[in-house]
């Protein structure tokens, strides 16, 4: 007798469920995917207790007459894909046929749909359609799921609470709101209101509806192309960052995506310009060809394989860095009041007092956030000379560490190891950088020891040394001999400066980039040669100090993303005093 048995197709959704289904958030994106691919221009979706008591997704897309609505349960039916070639050129959300089979076969489902002629209802249990009747003509299609895994106990005890499942529903409508700005995204709980965007179209528009305020007005326009790219998003100031990377959301043909490349590009774009546990927010739509990616590699279809990734990461990285290095401002020591109600009366507020502060004092090269969302066009971004047109008059120092400046705009704090980090940072990153090296004898040789692994490192990348100006040679078992040096190095550290890049080369471990090799010597000797927090400056260093950070490419933050500067403006202060009351 045969061992080997046909499993039921009862049996095989469950088995598929394990995969598409795993908590309440999955349920809510399959048929908000489904929702979107049936063209709808409003999705609302409905959670009893986090879901999982009740989900219901609403929406006012194609519909379905009683024929497709049947088929659509059954699995691998799926209306996206007819020939073999179609999956090469995937154009829309879902297409594997597996979402709604899956689902049923694990809960109770109620489907309300209709096409524009008599409407379908169907209730299905455990994957089996226990009624069928006709429904009321409103076009579009309305689905609920309830008590999600009760044929599936093993899988029912690994949702979390209501809490921790509701957070992943918001998140991911926040997600597809931002990958479709042009479709109007509800979401409630128990009848509250979550999330809630107007399907406006506009981009910059929806993050004001999702962030808030305080980010949208911190956000940078990016847009960008190459032949088989186009890139367009926003990416935050430094100024706002988040502890985790939930915030890189990346859509590549509307398709939200979860890359470790372009998460890498995001990040690398910020290196300097933030710490390093800290991230940024940033909303990237990339649009290509979809024979360059390969969205069938998972059922979920949140990874995805791109070809020419090191060209799409090339077209992330410098985009990002171009618009940082660009926009950046002094931070303001005071914070606008953030308005997170979704009314479009925050447009008029916000405007209105724009117009009343730059009334009072002007902030003549001030980036100035057009909010005028009814028009179709976004800010330009403007390169920002704001502190390199400054000139800063000292006139203390608080706490040993932050130095106080002043001039006919305001007052300013200057983090003094911070401002000489970014000054000493872009000293020896511009000197690293030259083809011509100056280089100085030792009075006294240093000799370096090594353990064996740690001296073969260095021996087999001695023409690093080499090349940057170090005349270093083999002196006895596991040693290095340095008997010249480059002229940068600071003088009386240069003992400690050749043991840190030795530490650094060593670190490498022969995987070697110049580019980030020589940007962590330049952040490491920047950090150990700079003055420290209660370090007594003079009145004169402390000129040249500012001077300098003056003269920097980018004064505006420590090589680790801390802000060098802040400012306190003149209608700052008069607010914080009630000299004006707006």
């Amino acid at each position: 007798m045969s061992k080997i048995k046909v499993m039921s197709e009862n049996l095989a959704n469950k088995i598929a469920a394990g995969e598409v289904v795993e908590k309440i958030s999955s349920v809510v994106k399959e048929l908000c995917e489904n929702s979107i691919d049936a063209h709808a221009k409003s999705i609302s979706v409905s959670l009893i207790d986090g879901g999982l008591r009740s989900i219901e997704v609403l929406d006012d897309g194609d519909g379905m007459d009683n024929e497709d609505a049947r088929l659509a349960f059954g699995r691998h039916a799926t209306s996206k894909l007819i020939r073999d070639d179609d999956l090469f050129f995937i154009d829309t959300l879902g297409f594997r046929g597996e979402a709604l089979p899956s689902i049923a076969s694990v809960s109770k489902v109620v489907l309300k749909t209709c096409n524009g002629d008599i409407g379908t209802f169907l209730e299905i249990k455990g994957g089996k359609i226990v009624e069928e009747k006709s429904a009321d003509a409103r076009i579009g299609t309305s689905i609920t799921v309830t008590d999600l895994f009760y044929n599936t106990p093993a899988r029912l005890k690994y949702l979390k609470s209501e809490s921790a499942e509701l957070a992943g529903c918001v998140s991911l409508l926040e997600r597809l709101a931002l990958s479709h700005p042009s479709i109007a995204f509800t979401l409630t709980n128990n009848e509250h209101v979550l999330v809630k965007t107007t399907g406006s179209g506009n981009l910059h528009k929806c993050i004001h509806e999702i962030y808030g305020l305080n980010v949208s007005s911190k956000m940078l326009e990016v847009k960008a192309s190459t032949d088989d790219f186009d890139l367009y998003g926003f990416v935050c100031k430094p100024e706002i960052l988040k502890s985790n990377r939930n915030h890189f959301i990346t859509m590549v043909n509307d398709r939200v995506v979860k890359n470790y490349d372009m998460n890498r590009a995001i990040n690398d774009a910020y290196y300097t310009y933030k710490p390093d546990t800290k991230f940024p927010i940033v909303v990237l739509k990339i649009n290509t060809d979809p024979t360059l990616i390969d969205v069938n590699i998972h059922p979920t279809k949140q990874d995805i394989k791109l070809s020419k990734i090191s060209e799409l990461y090339d077209l992330i990285y410098n985009t990002i860095k171009e618009a940082l290095y660009q926009s950046l401002l002094i931070p303001d020591a005071i914070k606008k009041p953030e308005y997170n109600e979704i009314k479009d009366q925050y447009v008029e507020h916000f405007v209105k007092e724009r117009e009343e502060a730059n009334d009072e004092y002007k902030e003549s090269s001030q980036v100035t956030l057009d909010l005028s969302y009814e028009e179709e066009k976004e800010s330009p971004i403007i390169v920002n000379e704001e502190l390199k047109n400054l000139v800063l008059y000292p006139i203390g120092v608080a706490h040993g560490t932050y130095i106080i400046a002043q001039n006919e705009e305001g007052v300013y704090l200057v983090d003094q190891h911070a401002a000489q980090e970014r000054v000493n940072y872009e000293r020896y990153l511009k000197a690293l950088r030259e083809s011509v090296v100056s280089t100085t004898g030792l009075l006294f040789p240093i000799t370096i020891e090594l353990s064996s692994s740690e001296f073969l490192i260095v021996k087999n990348n001695i023409d690093v040394l080499l090349n940057m100006g170090f005349k270093v040679e083999e002196f006895g078992v596991n040693t290095f001999v340095f008997k010249e040096h480059p002229t940068w190095l600071k003088q009386g550290y240069e003992e400690e400066s050749i043991y840190k890049i030795v530490d650094i080369l060593i670190g490498n471990n022969g995987k070697f980039d110049p580019v980030k090799f020589n940007e962590h010597i330049a952040i490491t000797l920047a950090c150990k040669m700079s003055i420290k927090a209660n370090m007594h400056i003079g009145p004169d260093a402390i000129e040249e100090l500012l001077n300098e950070l003056v003269a920097c490419d980018n004064p505006y933050n420590c090589p680790h993303g801390r802000p060098t500067i802040i400012k306190f403006s003149i209608y700052d202060l008069e607010r914080m005093f009630k000299r004006v009351m707006n």
